[in-house]
């Protein structure tokens, strides 16, 4: 092999660990995106339950048996704290899996 075979290789193995870093924080995006969407998902369901009722839910259960939310239960864990019927829940999604941040 001469010099410029080598240089050749040393920027496709180059390409090659570019690509993957950002195939990983495409893949990373898009998990807190779809994290986003059901936190949000859920907080919309509160919403509408003070919405119709006076007054925020006790439970992430009554929300799924009142206000048909529904998300993958496998894949993400949900925080409801509700700890006033007046004042808007605190809601934390988590990938089951991995760290919260």
């Amino acid at each position: 092999m001469n010099k410029r075979d080598i240089a050749k290789l040393a920027a496709i193995a180059a390409m090659l660990v570019l690509a993957v870093v950002l195939l990983g924080r495409i893949e990373t995006a898009n998990s807190s995106a779809e994290t986003e969407t059901v936190r949000e998902a859920v907080k919309n369901a509160a919403l509408t339950c003070y919405a119709v009722e006076g007054a925020y839910p006790d439970s992430i259960e009554y929300l799924k048996e009142n206000y048909h939310l529904s998300y993958n239960e496998s894949r993400y864990f949900i925080t409801y704290d509700a700890f006033a019927s007046n004042r808007i829940p605190d809601i934390y999604v988590t990938e089951r899996g991995q760290r919260e941040r």
